[in-house]
């Protein structure tokens, strides 16, 4: 579906990122991937990556004229970057510089790579741009991230804004909100499930349990996997949802039980 089209991830070489750089890529786009690290792009057909820190005020567009560098064009941008310290003391313990750096991260990455990036997507007269953003952007059951809930509740905000203002030059502007993906965000060594075990006395899985569980469960029964995540992210991409703008697709296995 995407033949020809020439895409810009970020936070690319692992979990969400990853996922969506090998599923674009499958479906025919050339992709450049941007992350501190980016070993595990290396053998993936028709993936550039692209060594650098997104939190750098520069490095966002670095990442987008490399794209124009080598394929003349940029018709996808899918912002995925971001990271969230998990703090156990609730809000009183996040400080100015907390949400501060929750915002650089989270926030800003998102803000320079589509500044960057809309510049040639309005020079052609079409793109698409998809920010990944989260649940707890709207659903925050407690303190623990709750600078992170703040940061992607503005990227929902860009995501709308843009959207309208870019709209009539044919540019759709969407975004997809997780709830938990089974990476090491979650389940990794010091994913939240491990770092609330060992805070709490019990092993990661009782702890991912337990979380889970005051959430309110999940209908599907478990986590979701990155490449579902992708594969609405893919789908947003193309020119089958092209009047699709200005909109937030949740994939959390039915942890949101409200409409």
């Amino acid at each position: 579906m995407l033949d020809g089209k020439v895409a810009v991830v970020t936070g690319a070489s692992k979990g969400i990122g990853l996922a969506v750089a090998r599923a674009l890529a499958a479906e025919g786009a050339l992709v450049i991937g941007g992350a501190h690290t980016v070993d595990s792009l290396g053998d993936i057909a028709r993936v550039t990556g692209v060594a650098l820190d997104l939190a750098d005020p520069g490095a966002p567009a670095v990442l987008v004229q490399r794209a124009l560098d080598d394929h003349g064009r940029l018709d996808i941008l899918v912002n995925n970057v971001g990271a969230v310290r998990l703090r156990l003391g609730g809000f009183l313990e996040v400080t100015d510089d907390d949400f501060e750096w929750a915002m650089q991260m989270n926030f800003f990455t998102t803000v320079r790579a589509s500044r960057a990036a809309l510049v040639p997507m309005v020079a052609q007269g079409y793109g698409a741009i998809v920010n990944v953003a989260s649940v707890n952007a709207f659903y925050q059951p407690d303190g623990a991230t709750v600078d992170y809930g703040a940061a992607k509740a503005a990227v929902l905000n860009l995501t709308k804004s843009l959207a309208q203002e870019y709209g009539p030059q044919g540019i759709h502007v969407n975004a997809v909100s997780p709830g938990p993906v089974s990476t090491d965000l979650w389940l990794g060594d010091d994913g939240v499930a491990a770092t609330v075990g060992r805070a709490t006395g019990v092993n990661a899985d009782t702890a991912r349990q337990q979380i889970v569980a005051r959430m309110g469960g999940f209908a599907t029964g478990r986590f979701t996997t990155a490449e579902e995540v992708a594969t609405l992210v893919v789908m947003l991409t193309s020119e089958l949802t092209a009047n699709v703008t200005g909109a937030n697709f949740v994939v959390d296995g039915g942890l949101i039980k409200t409409t």
